[in-house]
C-alpha cells in the first residue's frame, strides 16, 4: 500500500467492499435471502424470476450465490487498482501532452465510476437524462483521449499505426457522440446512420487493439496493463451492447448471464486507470543488457508429398460438396451458426457467411500453402491455430446440428441466397455434406504441419501443457458417447405437423414408440434436447418406469433431489410405456367417468322432476328437452345473416342482454342469458298467435321483438356444443315476439340447484322489449 500515493485509502475501500460481499454471501447461503448481495454486486434491484411468491426477498440458487462472491472480490480488486493512484517515487517529466492524456483518462474513469456507483440512485429517482448527459461527456472525453494518444506515442510507435489509431478512434468517437445527441432528439434514422450500419463496435475495437499494440511496444506501460486491456476487449465483445447478443428469449439463465457479465465488466476502468497511473510513475529502469536474440529462421523443408497432402486435405471435402452444388461448409445448421445469424446482427452474420464460404470452397488450402512455402515460426503457428479453431467450430456444428424447421425462410438475418436450400423429391433438404468432414480434414492438415515443422526444443515450454490439456478436454466434451447411437429422432414439430400451405395442424401417423416420445416431449416434465434420439428417450422412460413401479421411498426421494421429479408428475407421461402408471391413469379415468355419469344422471332426474308447463292455448309445436343443457359462458345465441352484413360479434347485443338480465334481440341476432355453472331444463313452444302472459312460478319473464331474415331461429352455444330446436313457425321469415321465462329452483343432489327455461315464439310486430316480471332481489 505504501508503494502508491493513495494506497491506504484504496485498500480501505476495497476491503470494505470485500467484507460486505463476504458477509452478504454467507447470509445468502445460510438463509437463501440474497437480495442485498445481488444488488451490491450487480447494482440491479430486479430479479423477479427468483423472487419468492408473496415476499420481497430473493431466494437465490446456491450456485448463483457462489458466483456472486468471486465477482464481488473481482470488483474489490478493481477498486484497489483504480483508486490507488500512481506509484511513489520521482515522477516522470514527460511533457504537457502526457499530463493532458492522464487528465483525460482520469476523467473517463470518473464518468465510469459515476455511472456504476450511481446507477441504482438514477434508476430510483427516474432521472434518465443523466445517462445521455454522461454519454455525451464520455464521448467528448474519448475524442480527447484519441488525439492525445496520437501525440504521446509520437516517439515510440510507427507513424502508420498512429495514423490508423487516430482515424479509427476519431470515427468511433464522432459516431458515439452523434448517437448520444441523436438519441436526445429521438432521431432514429440519424442514430442508425451514425451507428455505421452496425459497424460502430468494430471501429471502436480496432482503435482499442491498435492502442494495446502500441502499449506493448512502449516501456512506459507494463505487460499486466496490456493483458488487462485485452481482457477488457474480450468482455466488451461478449456484452449485449457489444458485437454479440445472446437472445432475448425470456429465460432467466439469459437475463442472469447478461447481468453477471455486466458485473464483471470492470477491466475497462482498470485499464484506463492503470494507463494513467503508469504515465505518472517513476521513470522505468533500463532493461538489463541481453545478448541479441537470434533472428527467427525458417524451418527446414520436409518430404514434399506430406506437405502436398497437408495442402490437399482441405480441398477434399470442398470438392465433394461442390460436386453436389453446395459451397458452404456448415450452412444453416448448428448452434454456432444459429447464434450468429439470429442474435449477432447483420454485420456479424455476413462475416460468418463469408468465412463459411471460404472454408466451404477449400480456402484453408491457401493458408496451408503459404505456411509450407514460408515455413516461419509465426506463420506456421498462426496457420495451425486457425485450422484448429475452424475444425473445432465444424465439430461443434456437426454434433449439435438440428434438421431445418423452415419452409420458405428462416429465422434471423437473411444471408443465404433464395432457393439455395429447397426440398428435394424425397421431401428432404440437402444442406451439404456433414461439417464433421471439414473438421476432420482441417484437423488432419494442422497435425501434419505440427509433425512436419515442429517447434525447437527450447520453445516447448511447460506452460503449454495446461492449455493443450484444457483444449483436449473441451474437444472431448463435444464427442458423443459411443453407446448412445443416433437412431431416429422424433422432433417436437413431428408430433403436431402443420400443412405446408394452410398451416393447419394435421393428425400424424406415429408408431407406439413415437407417441410415447411425443407424450414426454409435450408434457415438458423431462427436458430433452431437440436432437435426442428416440432410443435414448425410451430408455430413460423405462428407467423411470422402474422407479415408479417399485415406489421405493429412498429411490423416489433421490429422484426428486437429483432430477426434480415426483412420482405424481410422471404418471400421465409414462402411462403408455409403464403398466403401473397406466393402471393409475385407467383408475383415474374410470373414476372421472363415473363421477361424470353420476352428474349427468342426477341432472336428468332433476329435469324430470321439474314442473311441466301446461299451455293456456294449443301451441303449433312444443318441445320439452329430456336431456339437460349447459353453456360454457351462460350465453345462448341465434345468428341469421342480414342484408347489411352486420357482424354479430360487434353489435353490442351482449350489453343490452346484460342490462335486461335475460334476453335481447336485434335483426338477425337473438340472445338469451343463463347461469353458466348449472344445467338448464329447457322447454320450447311455438305459436301461430299470441299466447296469454304467464308469470306465476317464474322468477323472471321478459319479451322482445325479433326479425328473422331466413326463418330459422336456432339458439346455440358453439363452445359447449349445445343447440336447441328451431323456434320458427314452419320456417316462416319475418317479425316474431320472443317471450322467455326463467326460474331457479333448489335441488338436493350433486347439483345444488337447477335452471328452468321456457321460450315462446309467435308472430308479432314491434321491437319494444317488455318485462312481465322482474327478478327478485337476492340478499
Amino acid at each position: 500500500m505504501r508503494r502508491y500515493r493513495f494506497g491506504g485509502i484504496a485498500a480501505l475501500i476495497a476491503l470494505v467492499h470485500l467484507a460486505a460481499v463476504t458477509v452478504l454471501g454467507t447470509l445468502a447461503l445460510a438463509t437463501d435471502q440474497g437480495d442485498l448481495l445481488w444488488q451490491l454486486v450487480t447494482r440491479n434491484s430486479s430479479l423477479d424470476w427468483y423472487a419468492e411468491p408473496g415476499k420481497d426477498t430473493f431466494a437465490l440458487p446456491w450456485g448463483l450465490t457462489l458466483l456472486l462472491i468471486p465477482i464481488g472480490a473481482l470488483q474489490a480488486w478493481a477498486l484497489w487498482q483504480v483508486l490507488r493512484g500512481p506509484a511513489r517515487g520521482e515522477p516522470a517529466r514527460r511533457g504537457r501532452s502526457v499530463a493532458l492524456l492522464r487528465l483525460a483518462l482520469y476523467a473517463g474513469v470518473a464518468c465510469g465510476l459515476v455511472l456504476v456507483a450511481g446507477s441504482p440512485l438514477i434508476l430510483a429517482l427516474r432521472i434518465s437524462w443523466i445517462w445521455s448527459a454522461m454519454g455525451i461527456v464520455s464521448a467528448v472525453v474519448q475524442l480527447a483521449v484519441v488525439w492525445l494518444f496520437f501525440l504521446v506515442l509520437r516517439d515510440t510507435v510507427s507513424r502508420g499505426l498512429r495514423v490508423f489509431s487516430l482515424v479509427a478512434g476519431t470515427v468511433a468517437g464522432v459516431s458515439g457522440l452523434g448517437q448520444e445527441i441523436a438519441g436526445l432528439f429521438d432521431a432514429l434514422s440519424a442514430t442508425r446512420i451514425l451507428n455505421l450500419a452496425g459497424g460502430y463496435g468494430f471501429v471502436s475495437m480496432a482503435w482499442c487493439v491498435s492502442i494495446l499494440i502500441a502499449q506493448a511496444r512502449d516501456r512506459r506501460w507494463s505487460a499486466a496493463t496490456v493483458r488487462i486491456g485485452v481482457i477488457a476487449q474480450v468482455v466488451a465483445f461478449l456484452q449485449p451492447d457489444g458485437f454479440v447478443t445472446f437472445g432475448g428469449n425470456g429465460f432467466p439463465s439469459i437475463l442472469t448471464f447478461y447481468t453477471l457479465l455486466g458485473a464483471v465488466s470492470v477491466f475497462g476502468l482498470v485499464w484506463e486507470a492503470r494507463t494513467a497511473h503508469e504515465l505518472a510513475g517513476p521513470v522505468p529502469l533500463p532493461l538489463p543488457q541481453r545478448e541479441p536474440a537470434r533472428a527467427a529462421g525458417r524451418a527446414a523443408a520436409r518430404w514434399w508429398p506430406l506437405a502436398a497432402l497437408a495442402v490437399a486435405l482441405p480441398l477434399l471435402p470442398a470438392a465433394l460438396n461442390l460436386a453436389r452444388g453446395r459451397y458452404l461448409s456448415i450452412g444453416p445448421r448448428g448452434v454456432i451458426e444459429e447464434f450468429v445469424r439470429v442474435n449477432g446482427g447483420s454485420t456479424n452474420a455476413m462475416a460468418w457467411f463469408a468465412l463459411d464460404a471460404f472454408v466451404g470452397v477449400g480456402g484453408p488450402a491457401l493458408l496451408v500453402l503459404v505456411a509450407v512455402l514460408r515455413r516461419t515460426r509465426r506463420v506456421l503457428r498462426t496457420t495451425t491455430l486457425a485450422l484448429s479453431v475452424a475444425a473445432a467450430v465444424a465439430a461443434v456444428s456437426a454434433s449439435r446440428a438440428t434438421p431445418p424447421s423452415w419452409e420458405f425462410g428462416y429465422e434471423g438475418t437473411q444471408i443465404y441466397p433464395e432457393g439455395m436450400f429447397t426440398r428435394g423429391a424425397d421431401g428432404e433438404v440437402f444442406l451439404g455434406i456433414s461439417p464433421s468432414w471439414y473438421g476432420a480434414a482441417l484437423l488432419a492438415s494442422a497435425l501434419l504441419l505440427l509433425v512436419l515443422y515442429p517447434a525447437a526444443p527450447a520453445r516447448r515450454v511447460r506452460r503449454h501443457v495446461l492449455p493443450a490439456g484444457l483444449a483436449t478436454l473441451l474437444a472431448l466434451a463435444f464427442v458423443p458417447a459411443a453407446d448412445q447411437t443416433r437412431g431416429p429422432v422424433t422432433a417436437a414439430e413431428d408430433c403436431v405437423p402443420h400443412d405446408r400451405w394452410t398451416g393447419e395442424p394435421q393428425v400424424p401417423e406415429l408408431t407406439r414408440d413415437q407417441r410415447l416420445v411425443c407424450s414426454l416431449r409435450q408434457a415438458n416434465v423431462i427436458a430433452f434436447a431437440a436432437t435426442t434420439p428416440d432410443s435414448v428417450i425410451l430408455a430413460h422412460a423405462r428407467r423411470l418406469c422402474g422407479v415408479y413401479t417399485r415406489n421405493d421411498p429412498e429411490e423416489v426421494a433421490r429422484l426428486r433431489a437429483v432430477e426434480g421429479l415426483t412420482r405424481e408428475v410422471l404418471t400421465y407421461p409414462l402411462a403408455q410405456v409403464c403398466p403401473s402408471a397406466a393402471a393409475v391413469v385407467s383408475a383415474a379415468t374410470a373414476e372421472r367417468e363415473r363421477e361424470n355419469q353420476e352428474w349427468e344422471d342426477d341432472a336428468r332426474r332433476m329435469c324430470d322432476a321439474s314442473p311441466r308447463h301446461r299451455p293456456r292455448i294449443e301451441p303449433a309445436r312444443a318441445v320439452r328437452l329430456r336431456e339437460p343443457q349447459w353453456t360454457d359462458y351462460g350465453v345462448l345465441d341465434a345468428y341469421e345473416p342480414t342484408e347489411d352484413g352486420a357482424d354479430p360479434f360487434d353489435d353490442g347485443l351482449l350489453e343490452r342482454a346484460q342490462d335486461d338480465g335475460l334476453v335481447a334481440a336485434l335483426p338477425g341476432h337473438l340472445m338469451v342469458l343463463t347461469h353458466s355453472d348449472f344445467d338448464i331444463c329447457v322447454t320450447l313452444e311455438t305459436y301461430d298467435r299470441r299466447p296469454p302472459v304467464e308469470t306465476r312460478g317464474w322468477d323472471h319473464v321478459a319479451e322482445v321483438g325479433y326479425l328473422s331474415p331466413t326463418g330459422r331461429i336456432v339458439l346455440r352455444d358453439d363452445l359447449s356444443g349445445t343447440e336447441l330446436p328451431d323456434l320458427s313457425l314452419d320456417g316462416r321469415a319475418g317479425h316474431y315476439r320472443i317471450r322467455v321465462h326463467y326460474d331457479w329452483f333448489d335441488w338436493k343432489g350433486p347439483q345444488t340447484g337447477g335452471q328452468r327455461l321456457l321460450i315462446m315464439a309467435f308472430p308479432g310486430k314491434g321491437d319494444r322489449p317488455v318485462t312481465h316480471r322482474k327478478p327478485r332481489e337476492r340478499g
